[in-house]
Order: structure tokens, then C-alpha cells, then sequence
């Protein structure tokens, strides 16, 4: 009863992790504009994302355009995009993973698929976890060290968005949920192939032993003996 619990939560901590690395990667809050220095009141704020560039007028106009070139974009933010996009990709084929194994669930009950597929779908979980939280991880240690460059000034200088502390909070909760997976179906029973119910055979009853004669052995079938007629 114990495992089966720590199994959803687990599943339920892997499946809002998926949902967070989702919107993390669609989200354009990335980077923002830091507002540095006495004059912080600007007219305009950008916000930057894996897929498009927004910004904010003072006016409440909120405009938000895609990066048009693929080729053009910086090696280190198609990486970002190729890592993210694995991420939710591989999470959701954990989820189905788990579904079929867990204790919880019918589905191929009885079957060898039955006791891997919770613990492969843990070890996927924590997988897009960790592919989730090294762009943003790497993203955060970008922007962080452009923001104190002496190089830059104030105005160009961006600070971490809401999307990269979603990520780091996705991939956490992925990788705790993925551990969980695979620490249940790691104490649990594991299937074996002889454990199946077989069919019990139909064979009859074995015939009665002994130095009888065959006509006495049918006679005495019918209910009655020899000897009540001597």
C-alpha cells in the first residue's frame, strides 16, 4: 500500500514537472530587461524567449515577434531549444511508461512489461529532468554574467525571467518524481515467469491398485461385492 502511494506521488510530482517544462519552453521570459541604475522609469521592457522577443511600452502595448531565421540564432540558443523540446518529448513517453507499470493501473497485468514500466519510466523522468535543468541552468549562468560585465551598459543588460525559475522548479520536480519511480519498483516484487497460475490438468482419477481382477475392480464400481453372493 506504502509503495503504491509513493508511485503516485511520484508519478503526480514527474507529471507537474512535465507541465512546468512545457510552459517554461513556449514562455518568452526568459530574459528580461534589469532596470539599473536612478532612472528607472523606461518606456519600453523587452523580454526574450527561446522562440520570440516581446516587449512592453509604457503605453500597455505589448508586441511579441518570432526569431524569423533558425540559422541565424546563436549555437548556445538552438541547444536550448533542441534540449527543452527532448525534454517534454521524452517526459511525456515516461508518463506512459508508468501508466503500464504502476501498481495502480491493469493495463498488461501479468506481463514482464508490467514490472519494467515504472521503473523505465522513472529512469526516463529523471533523464528530461536533467536535459531540462542544463539549459536553464546555462542560460542563468549567461545572463548572470553579463549583468555585472563592466563591458555592457545598463541599459543592455538583462536579468534572469519567470520561465528560468520555472525551469529550474520542472526539473526538479521531474527528477524527484522520476527517483520515486524507481526506488518503488526497486522494493517491489519483481516478476518472474513461473509465478503465472497454471491450468490444472484434467486427468482422471488414478484406476485402483492392487492384484484384483479387472471384472472384480468393475464390479466393485457398480456398489456392490462378490462376496454378498457367496
Amino acid at each position: 500500500m506504502a509503495s503504491t502511494a509513493l508511485e503516485l506521488l511520484g508519478f503526480s510530482l514527474s507529471l507537474l514537472g512535465l507541465i512546468g517544462t512545457l510552459v517554461a519552453t513556449l514562455l518568452p521570459h526568459w530574459w528580461r530587461t534589469a532596470h539599473v541604475g536612478t532612472n528607472i522609469v523606461t518606456a519600453v521592457s523587452y523580454t526574450k524567449g527561446l522562440w520570440m522577443e516581446c516587449a512592453w511600452h509604457s503605453t500597455g502595448i505589448f508586441q511579441c515577434q518570432s526569431h524569423r531565421s533558425q540559422l541565424a540564432l546563436p549555437p548556445d540558443l538552438r541547444a536550448a531549444r533542441a534540449m527543452m523540446v527532448t525534454s517534454c518529448s521524452l517526459s511525456a513517453l515516461a508518463c506512459g511508461a508508468a501508466v503500464l507499470g504502476m501498481r495502480c493501473t491493469r493495463c498488461a497485468d501479468g506481463t514482464r512489461a508490467k514490472a519494467s514500466g515504472a521503473a523505465s519510466g522513472g529512469a526516463a523522468f529523471v533523464v528530461a529532468g536533467l536535459l531540462c535543468l542544463v539549459p536553464v541552468s546555462w542560460s542563468t549562468n549567461e545572463v548572470v554574467t553579463d549583468f555585472y560585465s563592466p563591458v555592457l551598459p545598463g541599459g543592455m543588460r538583462y536579468e534572469p525571467g519567470q520561465a528560468l525559475y520555472l525551469g529550474f522548479a520542472s526539473a526538479l520536480l521531474t527528477v524527484l518524481g522520476g527517483a520515486l519511480l524507481c526506488r518503488c519498483r526497486g522494493d517491489g516484487e519483481h516478476f518472474q515467469p513461473g509465478s503465472l497460475r497454471t491450468v490444472p490438468s484434467s486427468r482422471p482419477p488414478a484406476a485402483y491398485k492392487g492384484n484384483h481382477p479387472s471384472f472384480l475392480t468393475s464390479a466393485s464400481h457398480g456398489g456392490y461385492r462378490l462376496s454378498d453372493y457367496v
